[in-house]
């Protein structure tokens, strides 16, 4: 019986190019993507609906621009995270 590498507490790791942990890793990327366009949209407007006149409700917006966004990547989002993914899981030279 062999075993793989191992990280620091002791658990086997998974191969790097586990498809899994890419399409994670992808929608992780997108999620950020987005709440930054979302984040970009909201200076260039000057607030939204008075949420940021003060520190409470620019928490409270930022806070709901990461849900958001994270809830869109993770229903599809905008297509980014799959074809990120697909980019990363092709062999080499293809």
């Amino acid at each position: 019986m062999t075993i793989g590498p191992v990280n620091n507490f002791g658990a086997p790791e998974a191969p790097k190019n586990d498809p899994e942990k890419i399409l994670s890793a992808a929608k992780q990327f997108e999620s950020l993507l987005i709440s930054q366009m979302l984040k970009s949209m909201q200076d260039s407007k000057g607030g939204f609906m008075g949420m940021d006149e003060d520190q409470s409700g620019a928490a409270a917006m930022e806070y709901g621009q990461e849900a958001f966004a994270q809830a869109m990547s993770a229903s599809g989002g905008l297509g980014l995270a799959r074809m990120v993914a697909q980019g990363l899981q092709q062999p080499a030279g293809k």
